[in-house]
């Protein structure tokens, strides 16, 4: 978990520091670029590319265009709002699953998971606070980015039932080199990475395949009744982060907001743990 803390406040200080040269979409290009060529090598050395298979490509394609979406809004949203208001948002992912499980895998929406999803969204409004002077489009990318996460979720789960993670992994950096490729081209312009963006880009692409290795890895060895409380750590060490890198102002209200979003999701995780064990 400690992995995948520092991976993820790599992921969004390299972010930033790129974003003056390159756009989201060259940013997420070159990313899957970086994260093919680490993991083709690693997956060949173990002998599991054999385990790449393409007869699911329909929901590996519903999976990589929720994730492309989702984390091109992230890397717009880092540039936009504070570091801890993106990661407070982005922790309501979990609570878009619950509510949008229902629909795409057919389970069912309990009452402790309403109550969760609700504490969960006041927890939004409390980060957010609507106004027409607080909200701006930073907010609400990265509000609609743990959308796109919740998605790419809900489609990871049902291919995770055939697939293996490397299967997984390796069609998601193929298809967004891709995406990637397409929409950095659309204006007929893609930016070379420089002295300067090519070793942040190499973190990004390195920090993305480990902190999702390492979240994983984390919940095989631990419950998540354990694993999640030690990742929403992130937040405040991003607040840590944003304070003494950016001289971003500690904000009550995320923080509080925060507490109540990582308060929707640990209760849902502490009643299906609880079922679980009936």
């Amino acid at each position: 978990m400690l992995g995948s803390i520092a991976s993820f406040s790599l992921m969004a200080v390299a972010g930033r520091a790129v974003a003056h040269e390159l756009d989201t979409f060259e940013i997420m290009m070159y990313r899957s670029i970086v994260g093919f060529f680490i993991l083709v090598p690693i997956a060949a050395s173990l002998g599991r590319l054999a385990s790449v298979r393409s007869h699911r490509m329909p929901l590996h394609l519903a999976r990589n265009l929720a994730h492309f979406t989702g984390q091109n809004l992230w890397f717009f949203a880092l540039t936009a709002i504070p570091l801890a208001q993106v990661f407070a948002l982005e922790f309501t992912s979990p609570l878009w699953v619950l509510i949008l499980a229902p629909l795409l895998l057919g389970e069912k929406l309990t009452r402790m998971r309403v109550l969760a999803a609700a504490l969960g969204f006041i927890g939004i409004l409390i980060v957010a606070r609507p106004a027409p002077e607080t909200v701006n489009w930073g907010t609400l990318a990265a509000a609609c980015s743990a959308i796109g996460f919740a998605l790419s979720m809900i489609f990871t789960k049902r291919l995770t039932r055939t697939d293996t993670l490397t299967c997984i992994l390796f069609w998601m950096t193929v298809m967004q080199i891709a995406f990637g490729l397409i929409c950095a081209g659309l204006d007929g312009d893609i930016a070379l990475p420089s002295g300067h963006t090519a070793p942040w880009l190499v973190i990004i692409g390195i920090g993305g395949l480990t902190a999702h290795f390492c979240l994983t890895t984390a919940l095989s060895i631990a419950p998540a009744t354990v694993v999640i409380p030690v990742d929403f750590a992130r937040l405040p060490v991003i607040a840590v982060v944003g304070v003494l890198l950016y001289d971003e102002p500690l904000d009550l209200f995320v923080i509080l907001g925060a507490l109540l979003i990582f308060g929707g999701n640990y209760l849902n995780i502490w009643s299906e743990t609880r079922r679980n064990r009936a």
